[in-house]
């Protein structure tokens, strides 16, 4: 199961920028991975982890701004077509089954 975050948060002051970093900042620590500018995605095992991940971002994220939330499974998430452009090097790192170990 996938979450992805989708933000779009305001960068006109210093003060913005530095909320701005401190929420990706939450992101990377909590081990999502960056598929697009402001577009982040996490692997998660189950339902009960993704609300709890869910919670989590809710609570981390910025007062202003516009931060998105969705849930998609592996198979939803693998039938996404990229129209411009190609899969980034995290993304062709992490296989459709996160659980096969190399």
């Amino acid at each position: 199961m996938r979450i992805i975050v989708f933000f779009d948060l305001p960068v006109k002051t210093n003060k913005d920028k530095k909320i701005y970093r401190k929420f990706r900042k939450f992101l990377l620590e909590t081990g999502h991975q960056m598929i697009q500018y402001s577009v982040y995605t996490k692997i998660v095992n189950t339902r009960e982890a993704a609300t709890n991940h869910l919670v989590s971002v809710e609570k981390n994220a910025p007062a202003e701004g516009n931060v998105r939330l969705m849930t998609l499974t592996e198979k939803q998430y693998a039938n996404m077509k990229i129209i411009v452009g190609g899969k980034s090097f995290q993304e062709d790192t992490i296989t459709v089954d996160p659980f096969i170990k190399f």
